[in-house]
């Protein structure tokens, strides 16, 4: 009986798995999100981030290459360490922000890695220029919530980033590293 009892009990809660709907992460929640960088002027490590941005993310961890994510970056809310700092950045050498005020990914694929690591793949453009980006990231779950880390490195010469006299890669690195930190709640994913 107790075999048979602990057998029910087994069966039911395999049922109940195979038949609970998947969670499919799509309401972000900016408040708890974040869009970092770092790079390196004269050999010394800086760091900044983004104060306002807008992301859209359909993620559903049983579907991974169903998912799609877009991420707009309004470049004038940027932090740079000082207001002189976020003042030259805007400028026409570098974001040309006046013309160019938003960076944009468009997510064209995610590709499962294996665990808890994927990849979206698509096109981010950055003063009207796009280019392919393949962003690596982690996806976890807490507390009904989905999050999203990820780094990459993007090249800023290959957005015009630090024209003229900036495009010296000696006084400013060309390699950006770009972090990101997403949290979307869920609603059950439609069959």
């Amino acid at each position: 009986m107790k075999q048979m009892t602990h057998g029910l009990i087994l069966s039911a809660l395999l049922l109940a798995a195979a038949t609970t709907p998947a969670a499919d992460f799509n309401q972000v929640q900016l408040a708890k999100s974040g869009v970092t960088f770092a790079y390196k002027q004269m050999g010394v490590g800086m760091s900044g981030r983004f104060r306002k941005f807008d992301a859209h993310v359909a993620f559903d961890p049983a579907r991974p290459t169903a998912a799609t994510t877009q991420i707009s970056i309004d470049l004038p809310s940027i932090d740079a360490g000082s207001a002189e700092a976020n003042d030259a950045v805007l400028d026409k050498d570098w974001f040309n922000a006046k013309a160019y005020p938003k960076a944009t990914f468009v997510s064209s694929a995610v590709r499962a890695l294996g665990g808890n690591r994927y990849e979206a793949v698509g096109k981010l453009s950055i003063k009207g220029r796009s280019r392919d980006l393949t962003a690596p990231f982690t996806f976890s779950q807490t507390a009904g919530a989905g999050v999203f880390d990820g780094v990459f490195t993007l090249k800023r010469l290959d957005y015009a980033i630090g024209e003229g006299a900036w495009a010296d890669v000696d006084t400013v690195a060309n390699e950006i590293q770009i972090k990101f930190h997403v949290v979307a709640g869920a609603l059950p994913a439609k069959k």
